[in-house]
């Protein structure tokens, strides 16, 4: 045992001496979620738009004004004709427009109904989608101002809630997908490439002629990453619920048993990576491209995973990120317990099981 530990002592010298490997490590989680949280959120907020302005009363300086107050616009530039819409879109200088015909507040009035044209710029479909549902949202609440107490022969009337969410905030949704991706990416990569060096520096031959048996040394040199991965878990926690305002709503023992469960995941596919290959180039290469595309497209985090053809919807079921990013998002959004996350708990363990036996199987006592 004082052996085994040994070892392991070792691969921690090994580590912290290797400053790219630190800055990867502990580095790359801080980057990723700052970068996430403040500069690629999902979120519409202060989108420039304009007003063409066709009425002049009352009613449209009023929703103009509303617009402008409003958190998820900012109006920059007031219309006088509707052939400058084009030009503004062309420069790039508006996100949205919204037209107030003429005669708006008469037609209100006396007719009990008018028109609002919104046009966006439909370059980013989803963008533009967004500001005109909040744009929408914004007459309603005039319009229902307006109606007051006045009874309507018929009306029907709509009520919305978003549970777990209710802002709709990004961070809900980035945070869960920001540590499947580090942990899926650290763990494999670091572990493969760290063993494959020893191949190419010719050390391992040394290493496997130890009194330890051959697997025991492989495993050594997985555990610093292992501790290293649940750091980046307790950072990425940190800066979730310190800078980004995100509450734990589920049991935190829990979440970081199913962290460790997905970091032995990883780490068996990074020993799997390091039995199929000579090189740290290849070793390298397979982690981030072989392994980057799918966890990033088949875990659910950017893309929904029923809009994709069945075909697709079968290949997610292989991919460990899919089931993690799961349990990640029912415990810290939605506060549940190991009940809904059982069978997803059960695929991991599985999964980290057939990539262990595999790596064993493939391993080499003797290196050609």
């Amino acid at each position: 045992m004082k052996l085994f530990f040994a070892f392991i002592r070792k691969e921690f010298w090994h580590v912290l001496r290797d400053t790219r490997s630190l800055i990867i490590l502990l580095g790359l989680p801080v980057m990723m979620m700052l970068l996430f949280g403040f500069a690629l959120s999902n979120e519409v907020k202060n989108s420039n738009i304009g007003i063409l302005d066709l009425s002049h009363d009352e009613s449209t300086i009023q929703l103009a004004n509303r617009f402008d107050q409003s958190r998820y616009f900012s109006v920059i530039k007031k219309l006088t004709r509707e052939s400058e819409i084009g030009e503004a879109f062309r420069k790039n200088e508006l996100r949205m427009v919204a037209i107030f015909p003429p005669n708006f507040q008469d037609n209100l009035s006396h007719n009990k109904q008018t028109q609002i044209r919104f046009i966006g710029d439909a370059t980013d479909p989803n963008t533009s989608n967004i500001m005109i549902n909040y744009a929408s949202a914004i007459i309603r609440d005039y319009q229902n101002e307006i109606l007051g107490e006045q009874k309507l022969l018929y009306r029907i009337e709509l009520e919305s809630s978003m549970l777990y969410n209710p802002k709709l905030s990004s961070a809900f949704n980035f945070v869960p997908g920001v540590m499947t991706l580090i942990l899926m990416l650290l763990g494999a990569m670091m572990t493969s490439v760290s063993i494959v060096k020893e191949k190419e520096k010719g050390t391992m031959e040394i290493l496997l002629v130890s009194p330890m048996r051959p697997i025991m040394v492989v495993i050594t040199k997985a555990i610093p990453y292992l501790l290293l991965c649940f750091v980046d878990v307790l950072l990425i926690l940190l800066l979730a619920y310190t800078v980004l305002d995100m509450p734990m709503r589920g049991n935190i023992a829990l979440l970081l048993a199913e962290s460790i469960l997905f970091i032995f995941t990883t780490l068996s596919l990074g020993l799997l990576i390091s039995n199929l290959v000579n090189t740290q180039q290849v070793a390298m290469f397979i982690s981030l491209v072989g392994l980057l595309m799918p966890a990033l497209i088949f875990s659910g985090f950017m893309f929904p995973l029923e809009n994709m053809p069945l075909p697709m919807q079968i290949i997610s079921n292989l991919i460990p990120t899919k089931w993690f990013y799961s349990i990640v998002s029912t415990i810290m959004v939605k506060g549940l317990g190991i009940e809904y996350i059982w069978k997803q708990t059960l695929i991991l363990v599985g999964m980290t099981i057939f990539y262990l036996t595999i790596a064993l199987k493939k391993f080499k006592i003797r290196l050609e």
